[in-house]
C-alpha cells in the first residue's frame, strides 16, 4: 500500500491542485480530509506520512486555524512549500442567473479575495462559510447555497457551471502550502531556505517584543513573517510565528535561534526547508560580519585569546 499525504479536501480544493505539483505525489496515496486540524492529526496518529495544508495568502497573511494547530499539540514539521497563484470562479447550479442567487459559499480565506467583487456584483447576497472551497461547491450540488466561490476547475467535478471567472480584488494573489510531517532531521541547506518557529515571551514588559527580534537583527536575519497568536491563558498574553531566510545550520540563523532559547520560557522549531519558487543564484548574500566564515573566525579568535595565542 503506498504512503499516503492528508490534505484538506473535498477533491477539488485549491490545496490540492497545489499539492498534485509535488512531483512525489505519483507515488503518495492523496487522502482529502475535512479540515486542516483532521488533516495534522492524520500524521500525528500515524495514519499519513505527511499533511499538505495552507499556511498563508497575499492579501490576508497567516492562516490562523494552521497557524493554531502547529503552535499547539503534538510537534509537527514542515517540509515543503508551495506557492499557488489564486483566482476564484463562481460557481453554480446549471440554469441559475446571477440575479438568482441569494446565498454563496466559500472558505473563509477566500471572503477578503473577492469582497469588492461582491459588493459591486452581488451587493445584498448573504455569505456563509464553508470548510474549504470545494466543500462549498458541494454544499451548492446538494442544494444548500445558491452559489460558490471556487477554483474553476472544481465545477465539472460536482456537476457545476460557472457564472463568472477569473474573480480577485489583488492582481497575482498567491496562497503559501506547506508540506507538514513528523519532526526529523530538516534537509540539507539550499541557499535558498526559510526557518519557521513560534516563540512564546517570558513575561510582557515594554520592548518585550524588541528583544525578541533584535536576536535576529543584530545577526543579519531578515524575517518573512511576525504574526501574533494568543495562547488561550487570558488577554495579552501572545506567541509569535515567525518565517525567517535561511536554514538552521547557517551560523547567523542557528545563533539567533539559540540567543531565543536564552531569553524565552518555550520556542517551538517547525523546520527550516527550501523557499518555494526562488532560484538560489537570486538570494542576497548575508550582510557583512554575518556569513559562516565570518562567524567562524569570531569564534577562532576567541579562542586564541581564551588560550593566550592572540
Amino acid at each position: 500500500m503506498p504512503a499516503s499525504y492528508a490534505y484538506l479536501g473535498p477533491e477539488g480544493t485549491f490545496t490540492e491542485v497545489a499539492l498534485r505539483t509535488l512531483p512525489e505525489t505519483a507515488t503518495r496515496e492523496l487522502v482529502p480530509m475535512v479540515s486542516v486540524p483532521a488533516a495534522l492529526d492524520a500524521v500525528r496518529n500515524g495514519e499519513a506520512e505527511a499533511a499538505f495544508v495552507p499556511i498563508e495568502n497575499s492579501v490576508e497573511g497567516g492562516i490562523t486555524t494552521t497557524l493554531d494547530e502547529l503552535v499547539a499539540g503534538e510537534p509537527l514539521m514542515i517540509y515543503r512549500e508551495v506557492l499557488l497563484s489564486i483566482t476564484f470562479a463562481l460557481l453554480a447550479r446549471p440554469g441559475t442567473k446571477l440575479s438568482d442567487i441569494k446565498t454563496v459559499t466559500a472558505h473563509p480565506a477566500a471572503q477578503p479575495q473577492v469582497r469588492n467583487w461582491m459588493r459591486a456584483n452581488l451587493p445584498d447576497v448573504i455569505w456563509e462559510s464553508a470548510a474549504s472551497n470545494a466543500d462549498g461547491a458541494r454544499l451548492v450540488q446538494e442544494g444548500r447555497y445558491d452559489a460558490a466561490f471556487a477554483g474553476e476547475f472544481a465545477a465539472a467535478r460536482y456537476g457545476l457551471v460557472p457564472l463568472e471567472t477569473e474573480i480577485h480584488d489583488a492582481e497575482n494573489a498567491q496562497t503559501r502550502f506547506v508540506l507538514v510531517g513528523r519532526p526529523a532531521r530538516p534537509a540539507a541547506p539550499t541557499g535558498a531556505d526559510k526557518t519557521s518557529v513560534v516563540i512564546w515571551q517570558r513575561d510582557d514588559h515594554p520592548g518585550a517584543l524588541l528583544e525578541l527580534l533584535q536576536e535576529f537583527a543584530v545577526r543579519g536575519v531578515n524575517l518573512m513573517l511576525l504574526q501574533s497568536r494568543p495562547t488561550g491563558q487570558g488577554i495579552g498574553n501572545y506567541c509569535f510565528a515567525i518565517d525567517a531566510e535561511g536554514h538552521i545550520s547557517d551560523r547567523r540563523v542557528g545563533e539567533a535561534l539559540t540567543g531565543l532559547k536564552r531569553i524565552c520560557p518555550e520556542v517551538r522549531f517547525l523546520g527550516s526547508y527550501p523557499r518555494a519558487e526562488v532560484d538560489p543564484h537570486d538570494v542576497c548574500a548575508p550582510r557583512a560580519g554575518t556569513s559562516d566564515s565570518e562567524f567562524i573566525a569570531a569564534a577562532d579568535w576567541l579562542a586564541r585569546c581564551q588560550d593566550g595565542r592572540f
